[in-house]
């Protein structure tokens, strides 16, 4: 203690005697030298860290402005990409123990019935019906009592020629029934739907009492499973290229593909079921005003072969039974990421309700385009009053869009993914509605918000079904009887494995 207190004072007495001497002006002029060379120092160091930092800054702003730039343009391929394949093919030869049907002296006749798709799908079975029961098929005439009132022909609707001369080697096909035959009593049969080849091996009886066989209605005639390859071959021959459009449907339909591609290069085809028959036939009026819903009512009370005449449209909604409305549409390609400057194809008949529903939908995406306003009057006057022929082009746009989303699982959509999955699994979005329609309850109730999350929700819940490669569904479980063959997914919609083929690198579950 006594030590450290005389330091102190050793210290404080130094201090005084040092600042009470006067400094020399040689001493200030050194000193002033160097503070301002130290001064000088300090801002020159500092300033090299200011640049530095500012470039690293600059840098790293232009590598996140590069980085977005990229995750932009990654989740713009994800947008429009083919999904894999998987090194799959398609595959409709027939095989090496393929015979064709020899039948000369047996004939069929068709009645199609429905729209274009199920005429389609419809001749395709009766095609391969005729080859099970040996027998010549005569050209089918298409049903013009449906709700279209459609007048068409074979002809006009179909290259008669090319579906006589590509199937010559499978089936004889002639146009009309020899008119020696045409006083001849026939069997007129309402063939059982979904059957299998024994069905038609048991009903080759009839060619003991008959020579001719009339087929009421087509569609549906054959089971989606369990038929020889052969057999299921023939189906996707006849489908996917003996059945092709007449050359003035195809010459536009082609014309019209290249007038949207030159818009911007890619194209949605979506396709919107907002139409008057398929509302009043779901019994679909959720966004309809009170009058619009009674219309409907009015229209499936007045169609006698629609069967049922009394629907919950609440309940139909629910359960994932009604087309998206154009709100809910938009929506959903807002959510799955499409900018609003997508061009989007409309494949569909008159959308009822016309502007009044559909401005949801073109306010969010301005460049919505129809055929009327994709084709001219002229073009368009040779289809007029034939909606098969306007369906017609509608599947060629659709069937070579970049993108396929339907509204419905109607018959057009199920048709057109499935010929896109033969073409080589072009991308197809189908839209969960059932779940979406949860999501959409809970968008107008403020349950939840739009946005990246409500985006992400959507993506996620159709990852899996844009397209990609997989084995056809076979019925639901639980479903006994002839009912489980309604529940199966429909062969058409999904040809394979049977019409697309795996190479032996291949590795699909």
């Amino acid at each position: 203690m006594v030590n450290s207190r005389g330091y102190s004072q050793v210290k404080r007495s130094s201090v005084v005697r040092f600042l009470s001497r006067r400094p020399s002006p040689s001493a200030i002029t050194v000193y002033m030298i160097l503070l301002f060379a130290f001064s000088l120092f300090i801002f020159v160091f500092n300033a090299r860290d200011i640049l530095d930092n500012e470039h690293k800054s600059r840098f790293s702003e232009e590598s996140l402005s590069q980085n977005q730039s990229q995750s932009v343009q990654m989740s713009n391929e994800k947008l429009w990409d083919t999904p894999l394949n998987y090194g799959l093919r398609a595959c409709a030869s027939p095989t090496a123990k393929y015979k064709a049907a020899q039948g000369w002296d047996r004939y069929i006749t068709v009645k199609s019935n429905g729209g274009l798709n199920q005429m389609r799908t419809g001749i395709s079975d009766m095609v391969a019906v005729a080859h099970i029961m040996n027998a010549t098929l005569v050209i089918p005439q298409l049903d013009k009592r449906s709700f279209w009132q459609d007048t068409s022909t074979f002809s006009d609707i179909f290259d008669e020629l090319h579906f006589i001369t590509s199937l010559q080697n499978d089936v004889r096909i002639i146009k009309e029934l020899p008119r020696e035959l045409e006083s001849l009593p026939r069997a007129r049969k309402h063939f059982t739907s979904w059957s299998g080849m024994g069905y038609y091996e048991d009903m080759k009886r009839l060619w003991e009492e008959f020579q001719v066989i009339h087929v009421a209605k087509s569609d549906s005639r054959l089971a989606n499973n369990d038929l020889p390859l052969d057999i299921q071959r023939l189906r996707c021959r006849t489908l996917y290229h003996a059945l092709r459009f007449s050359p003035l449907i195809e010459s536009l339909g082609k014309k019209l593909v290249e007038r949207l591609r030159s818009r911007g290069g890619g194209y949605i085809a979506l396709h919107l079921r907002y139409e008057k028959d398929m509302l009043s036939f779901t019994g679909c009026t959720y966004g309809l005003t009170q009058a619009e819903s009674e219309e409907l009512r009015l229209m499936r009370e007045n169609t006698n072969h629609w069967k049922v005449k009394k629907i919950n449209s609440t309940e139909q909604r629910e359960e994932g039974f009604c087309p998206l409305t154009p709100k809910e549409a938009a929506i959903f390609l807002q959510a799955l990421g499409y900018s609003p400057s997508t061009v989007i194809y409309i494949a569909a008949g008159e959308i009822y309700g016309g502007k009044s529903h559909l401005v949801e939908l073109t306010s969010r995406f301005p460049n919505i385009v129809f055929k009327e306003t994709l084709a001219t009057p002229e073009e368009l006057k040779a289809f007029s009053k034939h909606a098969s022929q306007t369906a017609a082009i509608d599947y060629i746009i659709s069937t070579e869009s970049d993108v396929f989303i339907p509204s419905y699982s109607g018959n057009m959509a199920r048709a057109v993914e499935g010929h896109r999955r033969f073409l080589g699994h072009r991308k197809t979005i189908t839209p969960d509605r059932k779940e979406l329609v949860k999501l959409f309850d809970k968008l107008q109730s403020g349950q939840l918000k739009g946005g990246s999350s409500f985006s992400h929700i959507v993506q996620e819940m159709h990852k899996n079904r844009q397209g990609a490669p997989r084995k056809r569904r076979g019925p639901l479980p639980g479903v006994k009887g002839r009912a489980r063959f309604r529940t199966e997914e429909s062969f058409y919609e999904n040809p394979y494995p049977e019409c697309i083929c795996r190479s032996k690198r291949a590795n699909l579950k």
